[in-house]
C-alpha cells in the first residue's frame, strides 16, 4: 500500500501542496548558476585559496520573525514530519530571500536517514542535576562525579538505525513533491565530537575549575573515558553505514560549509568513513585555562578521534587566538575558531595562511535599542584589517535577539558581504 493511501485524506492532500509548492521554488532557487560559484569559493576558501572571506548567518531566532511575517514562516502542515519539512523549507527560502550571504541552496531535497546518535548531548547513562538559583540566567550543575569510581559510570549511547521509518519518509516525500525535485537520502555527514560540552553538565564549571588542580586525575579521567567512547561510537556508525560524505553544503563545527577538493564528493562502490568527512572538537569551558592544561585535560584525548577525519575544524566560543601553537599538533586541522572575544590581530599572525580564521562578529549588535550600522560597519572592517592577509570565513551565529526586526539580518549582511568585497 502507498503511503499516499495509508495517510489518505483531504488534510495530507492539503500538506502535499504546501510541501510540493515549496521545493518548487527550492529547485528553482538552487538551479541558479551562482549556487555553484558560491560552492567552488567555498572550497577555495577551505583549501586556502581565498577568493574573498564568505559570509553566513545561522543559529537565527526564528521564533521572534514567525510573528513578524507569518504568511512566509508559520507552518501549515499537520503531518508532524511534514511540518518539519515545511519549516525548514520556509526558513531556507526566507533567508536567501532576505539575509542570504554567501548560502547555498541545493536543486534537490535531503531526507535524512534515521538514526543515531548525531550529537554530543547523547545518553550517557548519567543524569544531569541542574540546581535552580532565583534571578540566575546561567545553568548550574550539581556534580555527580566526584571519584574515579563514578567516571566508569559514563556509558557508550546507543547507536540506532531505523531504516524502515527512513524508508517510510523518503516515500512520503516523494509522493508530496511529485516529481517537482529530486528526494536524496543522506547519512551523518557531520557532526560534533566535543567531551566537555557534555561532560560539564556531570561536573559542574566551578567544581571543574577547581580540580584541575585538586583531582587532576579525575578529570583526566572523564575526558578520556568520553573520547574512547566517541571512538566506539564512530566505529559502529561506520559499521552500520550512518556515515556520509561530509563535503559539500554541510557545516562543519561551528563555522562555515565544508566544499573542498581534498576530500571525495561522491563515494562508489564503498560505504562512507571519517576519513570522507570533517571532524571537529572544543573545549568551550576551558576558555580561561592556559594552553597547557587546555592540552593536559582535553586536546590530548581529543586528537586522536580528531586526526580520524579528513579535515578538521577546532573550537567555538572558546578563546583560541593564544593557542595557535597546541593547535597545530592536530595534523588534519583546517579551520580554527575565533570568537566575539578573540584577539583577532594575535590570532591572524600566529595562524597566516596555515588555517581558516572562522571569526565570530558579535551577535549583541542585533540587540542593541536602534541597530547601529555605523557601528557595525566599523567592527567588520577592523577585524577584517586585523586579518588581512588570512583565509577567513565571516559566520554570524548564537544570535539571542535582533528585536523582531529580520531588517536588521538583512542590513547586517548587506553589509559584511560589502564589506567582503562581494
Amino acid at each position: 500500500m502507498s503511503t499516499a493511501a495509508t495517510y489518505s485524506s483531504t488534510t495530507l492532500r492539503e500538506d502535499f501542496a504546501i510541501i510540493r509548492g515549496l521545493a518548487r521554488r527550492k529547485r528553482e532557487i538552487g538551479e541558479l548558476p551562482c549556487q555553484a560559484a558560491t560552492l567552488r569559493r567555498w572550497a577555495d576558501l577551505n583549501d586556502r585559496r581565498m577568493v574573498r572571506p564568505q559570509v553566513l548567518i545561522f543559529q537565527i531566532p526564528w521564533q521572534e520573525f514567525e510573528t513578524v511575517d507569518p504568511d512566509a514562516l508559520r507552518p501549515r502542515c499537520a503531518d508532524p514530519w511534514l511540518r518539519e519539512v515545511e519549516i525548514n523549507l520556509r526558513q531556507e527560502l526566507y533567508q536567501w530571500n532576505h539575509f542570504a550571504g554567501d548560502m547555498v541552496v541545493d536543486p534537490f531535497l535531503v531526507c535524512r536517514r534515521v538514526g543515531g546518535p548525531s550529537s554530543v548531548y547523547a545518553d550517557y547513562g548519567l543524569q544531569e542535576q541542574q540546581i535552580s538559583e532565583a534571578g540566575a540566567h546561567d545553568v548550574l550543575f550539581r556534580p555527580i562525579i566526584n571519584s574515579l569510581a563514578d567516571v566508569e559510570k559514563i556509558c557508550k549511547p546507543r547507536v540506532w538505525v531505523d531504516d524502515a521509518e527512513t524508508e517510510r519518509r523518503r516515500q512520503l516525500l516523494e509522493e508530496a513533491v511529485a516529481g517537482e525535485i529530486p528526494v536524496v537520502v543522506q547519512g551523518i555527514t557531520t557532526q560534533w565530537h566535543t567531551p566537555w560540552d557534555m561532560a560539564v553538565h556531570w561536573y559542574g564549571v566551578e567544581r571543574l575549575m577547581y580540580d584541575l588542580i585538586d583531582n587532576p586525575d579525575v578529570v583526566a579521567a572523564v575526558c578520556a573515558r568520553m573520547c574512547a567512547i566517541t571512538g566506539e561510537v564512530l566505529d559502529e556508525q561506520e559499521r552500520l553505514g550512518l556515515l556520509d560524505v561530509g563535503n559539500g553544503n554541510y557545516n562543519v563545527g561551528s563555522g562555515g560549509l565544508g566544499c573542498t577538493d581534498e576530500l571525495p564528493a561522491t563515494l562508489t562502490g564503498r560505504c562512507a568513513t571519517p576519513r570522507d568527512q570533517w571532524g571537529c572538537g572544543n573545549a568551550q569551558i576551558f576558555s580561561e585555562v592556559s594552553e597547557a592544561m587546555h592540552e593536559e585535560f582535553s586536546l590530548q584525548f581529543e586528537r586522536p578521534v580528531i586526526e580520524r577525519f579528513g579535515l578538521s575544524y577546532y573550537g567555538c566560543c572558546e578563546q583560541l587566538h593564544g593557542k595557535i601553537n597546541m593547535l597545530r599538533k592536530i595534523r588534519n586541522l583546517r579551520k580554527i575558531s575565533m570568537s566575539p572575544r578573540a584577539d583577532l590581530r594575535t590570532g591572524a599572525e600566529a595562524v597566516g595562511r596555515d588555517y581558516v580564521m572562522s571569526f565570530k562578529p558579535n551577535p549583541a549588535h542585533l540587540a542593541t535599542d536602534k541597530f547601529d550600522e555605523q557601528l557595525v560597519r566599523r567592527y567588520l572592517a577592523e577585524s577584517l584589517t586585523a586579518m588581512r592577509g588570512c583565509n577567513v570565513e565571516i559566520i554570524l551565529k548564537d544570535i539571542s535577539t535582533a528585536r523582531s526586526d529580520p531588517q536588521r539580518l538583512s542590513r547586517w549582511a548587506q553589509l559584511a558581504m560589502e564589506i567582503a568585497g562581494a
